[in-house]
């Protein structure tokens, strides 16, 4: 049960109102990543009374997460504690009152349905297109509003998602309706924070205008939201709103107007994925298993240096560069090498399949 008096001064603004925020305090928001955005999103949400959080990310703190993600700390990075589990934590000490529901798993085709249920809004916390391309297809599926945000350098997007309603991300990035194949390759190839860098103030900056139309979109304010894209320039302190209320009827896009759903079938989702600036690949197989990180800590002992927590498992080959981060959803990182071929091989020879 809330006690409303703690939002007094946010209950005091006639947008939201005593009424509004016990309409906050039953709404079920879904953080898909827990990096930059995800992060600075889910604390504010989580400090406005938004009832239950789902967070949900694949990886683990690294100490090179801090500079921008303000929810975890050196313990973290030092524990390679999973993203989900540091982050609920530090938010039931930031709220009680709210329901934390964290998922340490990778987003994909056949899991994102599942976690997507009983939610009402998504905030995008992606860390690439795929994933987010994939959240498009689902929300157009369950006709689930989301709230779509990218920030690299300086600058960074923010855009509100209704299905059916407003533009889709596809109608965004693929206006003419161009081949899938053209439109996976443009979208796979954007600078990324690895590698041209990232300001924290732009992260927050970006992240506060999704937590805000997230907010209008969770007590039904559509009238305030449009169909906008906002383009922020953090250094230059500007943000531009470009009008796209026309966006979706000119752009017969194959995603909201003929049901096409590439990413969420599967047809252009990716196995193994290199993580830029990371020198690290990550496998995922084609089915998650959980793996009893117990039992593969002790196989795995004879071989190399083990180091387990209750989340996932390090392993270092001896005689071997490369370090293995296995997680119990049967994904892992190969760390110390960019080539696939290599990670697979190596996913093979410990993991099997």
């Amino acid at each position: 049960m809330h006690d409303l008096s703690r939002y007094h001064r946010q209950s005091l603004l006639p947008e939201i109102g005593t009424a509004g925020q016990e309409r906050l305090s039953r709404t079920v928001v879904a953080l898909f990543g827990m990096g930059a955005l995800g992060s600075a999103a889910a604390e504010l949400l989580g400090r406005a009374g938004v009832g239950t959080l789902r967070l949900i990310d694949r990886d683990f703190v690294d100490v090179t997460n801090l500079q921008r993600q303000s929810l975890y700390d050196e313990t973290d990075a030092r524990e390679r504690t999973p993203k989900a589990i540091a982050a609920a934590r530090r938010l039931g000490q930031i709220n009680s009152q709210i329901t934390l529901d964290p998922r340490v798993a990778d987003i994909r085709p056949d899991n994102i349905l599942e976690l997507l249920e009983g939610v009402d809004l998504v905030v995008d916390g992606a860390d690439n297109f795929e994933l987010r391309l994939l959240l498009n297809d689902a929300a157009l599926d369950k006709h689930l509003p989301w709230v779509h945000g990218g920030c690299v350098g300086l600058s960074g997007q923010v855009m509100a998602i209704r299905p059916h309603h407003t533009p889709c991300l596809r109608c965004l990035i693929n206006p003419a309706g161009d081949d899938p194949s053209a439109e996976g390759s443009s979208s796979s190839t954007p600078a990324t924070c690895d590698a041209v860098g990232v300001a924290g103030p732009a992260v927050h900056l970006v992240a506060s205008l999704q937590a805000m139309l997230a907010l209008q979109m969770l007590l039904g304010r559509w009238d305030a939201i449009g169909s906008q894209l906002k383009l922020v320039d953090a250094w230059g302190g500007q943000i531009r709103s470009m009008d796209l209320s026309n966006l979706r009827e000119n752009a017969d896009c194959r995603a909201c107007r003929h049901g096409e759903r590439l990413w969420l079938s599967g047809q252009q989702t990716s196995q193994t994925t290199v993580l830029c600036g990371r020198n690290a690949v990550q496998i995922s197989p084609a089915t998650s298993q959980p793996l009893d990180l117990t039992r593969l800590a002790a196989q795995l002992g004879p071989l190399g240096e083990v180091r387990p927590n209750p989340y996932l498992l390090r392993f270092r080959p001896h005689g071997h560069p490369c370090e293995l981060t296995i997680f119990r959803d049967s994904r892992a990182y190969i760390e110390g090498t960019e080539d696939p071929t290599l990670a697979r091989t190596l996913y093979t020879q410990y993991l099997g399949g």
